[in-house]
């Protein structure tokens, strides 16, 4: 119980990050400074623990836990850029469309990720990921109001930049697994973070650094709470959770960052969501949900 508690924490701390980059767009902060404060508090925040543990000989360092090599710490900052470009392109997208649709767009990366895999293992998906597929997809198509309002309906640069941080993020997924295995994983993170950050101030650099009012105020009002919640906490509670419930119930609970996203778009931002918009992310859910229970299904009768 106390795994999925963590999970459902973490995966919700992660839904409301939206909307607080979305009031500091409304405040007049742009995106390169609002997902760089949050990489760079967030890397702060983790080398922090990282150093705390390590001074205090904490019970993380006892268990089966090597140190990274060169080439781990190497693939693990690389690794970490697809999570600096997926926060790029989420909050890029941010800019043109609701945070409610950034979301569903994000999700994508639950059938990009199929597709990804079939292509990395040469071999076609189980029949249960392949079913998911459909309710993902028609979810999608009322998540969007695409049936209701029309194609025209959509602002295509917030699209793509949706689509663009689900690939990114189905990089990050498929690719996560096959790195530093045995490293232990506040370390690992704050690797992949720093990561995130050197790829976010390339492409987007940010201006607080030359800024120290700007510093100051944007990471008071908007950078510690993005910071904190995003790369830090949420993080600690999944590194918490997922060991205790198991990679497939901490995908299928990770999925409430989607109803809590379009929640907290409705009731902080106010941002309009009709019916259409509550089936699709229903049947979105039931896509993520649904691979895990035929699974479990066919072990029983087996």
């Amino acid at each position: 119980m106390k795994g999925i508690f963590y999970i459902i924490i973490g995966s919700a701390c992660y839904g409301v990050l939206s909307t607080f980059v979305k009031l500091a767009y409304n405040d007049g902060f742009i995106v390169n400074d609002v997902v760089g404060i949050q990489m760079f508090i967030g890397a702060i925040l983790l080398w922090s623990i990282v150093l705390i543990n390590k001074s205090r000989k904490s019970k993380l360092k006892s268990e089966q836990f090597i140190k990274p090599t060169k080439r781990d710490v190497l693939l693990l900052i690389v690794l970490g850029s697809t999570t600096g470009l997926t926060g790029m392109f989420y909050y890029l997208a941010l800019q043109y469309i609701q945070a409610s649709l950034a979301i569903v767009l994000m999700f994508q990366f639950t059938w990009i990720g199929v597709l990804l895999e079939s292509i990395f293992n040469r071999k076609l998906p189980e029949k249960s990921k392949l079913l998911s597929l459909i309710p993902l997809l028609i979810g999608t198509l009322f998540a969007t109001n695409v049936l209701t309002e029309g194609i025209s309906s959509l602002n295509w640069f917030g699209v793509l930049f949706g689509l663009l941080s689900a690939i990114s993020y189905s990089i990050f997924v498929l690719l996560s697994g096959r790195v530093a295995l045995r490293t232990n994983p506040m370390t690992k993170t704050a690797l992949m973070i720093t990561g995130g950050f050197i790829i976010c101030a390339i492409f987007l650099p940010p201006t607080f650094f030359t800024n120290g009012r700007l510093f100051v105020e944007l990471a008071i009002k908007y950078g510690l709470i993005l910071g904190f919640l995003g790369p830090f906490f949420s993080t600690l509670m999944f590194s918490k959770g997922v060991p205790l419930t198991g990679s497939g119930l901490a995908s299928i609970l990770g999925a409430a960052e989607l109803p809590t996203a379009t929640l907290m778009s409705a009731l902080v931002l106010k941002e309009t969501i009709g019916i259409s918009q509550y089936v699709g992310i229903i049947l979105i859910l039931i896509g993520i949900v649904l691979p895990e229970l035929l699974r479990k299904r066919s072990l029983q009768t087996a």
